[in-house]
């Protein structure tokens, strides 16, 4: 049985790379934004529950499969844990990200088992988490120049920050979901 074709996806979504943020956030949400970041592994299983392998590696066009950005989340976690090193290091700017995400392009993530690719997301974000987790409430609001959005970024604006990019993510899942899945 064929998947029916892909509805267009949805444009009207902002795309990653224009969106802009305002942190102002309290320190005291710190374990409010760090719960969103830790559930995001659960998230993923949840929303993948049920969702036929054919289903999970179809790209739309160009655009990444639904295993393509789970596995991005993955690629991305070493960014986010060194960048919590450019805070200790008392760094004036943040490294970059790699915009083009070549890491993701050549990962070859849909050839990979999806429970590996779910495990190994469990345990990059777990270990992202576990360092949060034992961050010193005072170093929370140490900042440094995102270099993207060249603007002041707090300790907890990152986390939100993460936290707002796995969202993305799961929203253009979700929309892949309903473009490219029959549930048996």
């Amino acid at each position: 049985m064929r998947s029916p074709p892909l509805r267009p996806f949805n444009e009207a979504m902002i795309p990653w790379f224009e969106r802009r943020f305002a942190f102002d956030d309290p320190v005291e949400m710190w374990d409010v934004l760090l719960e969103r970041v830790r559930g995001t592994p659960a998230r993923v299983e949840d929303r993948l529950r049920g969702v036929r392998s054919d289903a999970r590696v179809r790209r739309d066009g160009e655009r990444w499969s639904i295993q393509e950005h789970v596995g991005h989340l993955i690629d991305l976690d070493h960014l986010w844990d060194g960048r919590l090193d450019d805070y200790l290091d008392a760094a004036a700017r943040l490294r970059p990200a790699d915009l083009t995400n070549r890491r993701t392009w050549d990962a070859d993530h849909n050839a990979r088992d999806i429970d590996d690719l779910l495990a190994e997301l469990r345990g990059v974000r777990g270990a992202f988490v576990e360092r949060l987790d034992g961050w010193d409430p005072t170093a929370r609001g140490l900042t440094a120049r995102h270099p993207r959005l060249d603007q002041p970024m707090r300790v907890i604006d990152m986390v939100r920050f993460v936290a707002e990019h796995d969202d993305h993510h799961l929203a253009k899942i979700s929309a892949l979901i309903r473009g490219a899945v029959v549930l048996p």
